[in-house]
């Protein structure tokens, strides 16, 4: 009557919603299992307490905690590790960048650029037209937008 037992497993694993191999059956009422038919029967048999539903199996940490008692080295992603320049260029890059748009978005919430030139002005930055926030403010004080006095951002 195995294929009794395989057709009980396989309902109540789709009641309780958990993989058949989670679904735990008391050896001792075995013929009281074999006997269920229904997904009825199966109900009752896990209310009565013979169909369990185990808790989900995890994966021992075990072997990653020993190794990292026996090594403790850590990542090794530090400075000394790294070849290559101390600043990447894309990072550099990002910087510049950042504070440029940085600065238009305080020019133009301050009403002193319009929106016209701030699309203008943030496309340029974007194809790397200025070399720093001090350029871009250069090349305003030349086009007429900033007075000389100028303005901190």
């Amino acid at each position: 009557m195995a294929s009794a037992l395989r057709t009980v497993r396989r309902i109540a694993a789709s009641v309780l919603g958990v993989g058949e191999s989670r679904v735990w059956i008391d050896p001792e009422r075995l013929e009281q299992v074999e006997t269920a038919v229904t997904r009825e029967d199966v109900k009752r048999l896990i209310k009565e307490g013979v169909i369990i539903k185990l808790p989900p199996a995890t994966p021992s940490r075990g072997r990653w905690r020993i190794k990292r008692l026996q090594v403790k080295k850590g990542r090794r992603r530090g400075p000394g590790r790294r070849k290559g320049p101390r600043i990447e260029e894309k990072e550099l890059w990002i910087r510049k960048v950042r504070a440029q748009r940085g600065y238009l978005k305080y020019l133009h919430e301050k009403g002193l650029i319009d929106s016209k030139l701030y699309r203008k002005l943030r496309n340029q930055v974007k194809g790397g037209v200025f070399r720093s926030v001090s350029s871009l403010r250069a090349h305003l004080k030349e086009i007429g937008v900033l007075k000389e006095g100028g303005v901190s951002g």
